[in-house]
């Protein structure tokens, strides 16, 4: 798809010309909640493939692993097999690495954990999308308060 130039000799501007800089303003302006899955794995994607169209890489990464959040967190084997190089991978797993780290700034704020549904975010959090199985222990204090001891 094409669009016109304001100038009459100038050739049409393809509808994809100037998509990462309007895709990352509605980000800033809108936050994460108004893009679908595809287009903030399309943001992380601009950084390590700087001249390439992701969009179509973006989203047969969803279909093939899920959600965002698998794509993220997917072996890097895995995502080899997908066709991504390294740079790509690495990208990757560094916002796999930051969101882990948020998850232990906010655990050392308060309890792990304070209610049924924080439990269910927090073993899908930490546990969800791991290659290996894990065996978790939660001991409840007090009440209704629950605290992870081990890992």
């Amino acid at each position: 798809m094409l669009t016109k130039t304001d100038k009459p000799d100038a050739p049409p501007v393809p509808h994809y010309h100037g998509h990462r800089e309007r895709l990352r303003a509605r980000f800033l302006a809108a936050g994460s909640d108004a893009l679908p899955d595809y287009e903030l794995l399309e943001l992380v994607l601009f950084g390590a493939i700087p001249r390439r169209d992701v969009k179509p890489l973006a989203k047969s990464l969803l279909e093939r692993f899920g959600s965002f959040a698998e794509v993220i967190s997917a072996p890097a084997q895995l995502l080899a097999e997908a066709g991504l190089g390294e740079s790509t991978i690495t990208e990757l797993k560094v916002i796999e690495a930051a969101a882990h780290r948020f998850l232990k700034v906010e655990a050392k704020r308060r309890p792990v954990l304070s209610s049924w549904s924080a439990l269910i975010d927090y073993c899908r959090a930490a546990m969800a999308f791991a290659d290996k199985e894990q065996f978790r222990i939660l001991f409840l204090m007090d009440r209704d308060l629950l605290f992870n001891i081990s890992k």
